[in-house]
């Protein structure tokens, strides 16, 4: 069999094997039904249609089976198809062709291509129809169609009509517009003309607004003048009253002096010239000018000479004090300590300024958080550089004529700052203030 069964006739040949599947014994159905055997009617004929119809072509046994269940349940159709004068007209072709596939009289292959033939005329006959009725129902489409766009330009017509007495009733309405707009140009320009002329009073107003303001400008500078003339008098009535006390207080102080002097009084606060004493400047040694020839480096007095100078700035070379004074110390312990000891000193040296500078380089980082005593100023060198070289550029910084003392006993520090105007302090001096 090389062509494929009709649908029509497969159905039948399948029902055909489906009923009779249901009539065998167990030994009887073959391998590839039995899981088709366990379906119920219902679904055996739908869901196993494919080992059916592949049994009852390939397996010649069952096929036999078949075609003695269909001469049990359909004996006239099988003798019918098997006669030699074939099978009468108003037989229905699909059951014809599905028993003739079965049975497989003499001219069987015939019979199945008059059902394949019939199964194709009433398939094109079907598409006839269908395709008839998809006529007609896009002709029905069609006259609808036809009916829409007739509605719609009626619509369209009645709506142009409404839009043309819409644009009438505008262009009416536009004209009554450019009245009023011409006669509220009219009115602006009555409105322009005005405010000119109220502009042009305003300029007038203003012109004589300005002349007054002159006018009064004049008195007040004439007023001014009285004022500074007024002023010059009181300045020279107080100047004569300055001078006069000043005379008085002159006379009162060489008095005092001359009492001082009398009695021979000490001062009681050195002066910045006992510091920076020219005589001492030539000595060549930095440490010399500070307190009187022959004092040991360790005078504490000498501290107290210095902190009692007006304005004084000390400046103190930190880690060339604390490791004179103990250096078994850690450099942060040394710091600790030394900053404990100024400020005692820096409380009662309340007109003296006190900075202490430390080398950061010292160090391995630069310390961050280090408490300083109230009136004394902490301050690390830069990095990259000595604490030397910082000192020496505070000096410079100082205005000329300051005094300014270094505590260090760093020879090189205390020429620098020498050169710089500076006078220098040995650091075992300091040492024995703090420790007194």
């Amino acid at each position: 069999m090389s062509e494929p069964l009709p649908a029509e006739v497969r159905t039948q040949v399948v029902a055909f094997a489906a009923d009779t599947l249901a009539d065998l014994e167990d030994a009887e159905v073959p391998a590839s039904l039995v899981a088709v055997r366990r379906f119920t009617p219902a679904r055996r004929a739908k869901q196993g249609a494919v080992p059916l119809a592949a049994a009852v072509e390939h397996d010649a046994m069952f096929r036999g089976r078949v075609a003695d269940w269909i001469r049990r349940t359909h004996p006239g159709l099988a003798e019918a198809v098997t006669a030699a004068d074939g099978p009468p007209a108003a037989a229905p072709p699909a059951e014809v062709a599905a028993v003739a596939f079965v049975l497989r009289p003499s001219g069987w292959e015939e019979l199945l291509a008059a059902a394949a033939s019939l199964s194709a005329q009433d398939a094109l006959s079907a598409r006839a129809d269908e395709a008839a009725r998809e006529v007609d129902r896009l002709s029905e489409a069609l006259v609808a169609q036809r009916e829409a766009v007739r509605a719609e330009r009626e619509q369209l017509r009645e709506q142009l009509a409404s839009s043309r007495q819409e644009a009438d009733e505008l262009r009416r309405r536009m004209r009554g517009t450019s009245e009023r707009v011409r006669r509220a140009e009219q009115v602006a320009q009555e409105e322009v003309a005005a405010a000119v002329a109220d502009r042009d009073a305003a300029r007038a107003a203003t012109r004589a607004a300005e002349t007054e303001v002159r006018r009064l400008r004049g008195r007040v500078g004439d007023l001014e003048a009285a004022l500074a003339a007024a002023r010059r008098e009181g300045r020279d009535a107080r100047s004569l009253d300055d001078a006069r006390l000043r005379v008085l207080l002159d006379t009162l102080m060489g008095a005092a002096n001359g009492v001082r002097r009398e009695l021979g009084l000490p001062s009681t606060v050195s002066r910045p010239a006992d510091l920076l004493a020219s005589a001492d400047a030539r000595t060549g040694d930095p440490f010399s000018a500070v307190g009187a020839r022959g004092r040991p480096e360790d005078d504490p007095t000498v501290i107290d000479e210095v902190l009692a100078i007006p304005g004084v700035h000390l400046l103190i070379d930190g880690y060339n004090v604390t490791k004179r004074g103990y250096g078994g110390l850690t450099l942060q312990a040394q710091r600790v300590r030394l900053l404990s000891g100024l400020g005692p000193l820096a409380g009662r040296a309340l007109e003296a300024e006190i900075t202490v500078v430390f080398d950061a380089t010292a160090v391995a980082s630069r310390p961050v958080g280090v408490t300083a005593p109230r009136g004394v100023r902490v301050l690390f060198s830069r990095l990259g550089e000595l604490a030397d070289e910082e000192i020496v550029r505070l000096v410079r910084a100082e205005p000329p004529g300051r005094p300014i003392v270094v505590v260090t006993s760093d020879r090189e520090v205390a020429e620098a700052c020498a050169s710089a105007g500076a006078r220098a302090v040995p650091s075992a001096a300091l040492l024995s203030r703090l420790e007194r």
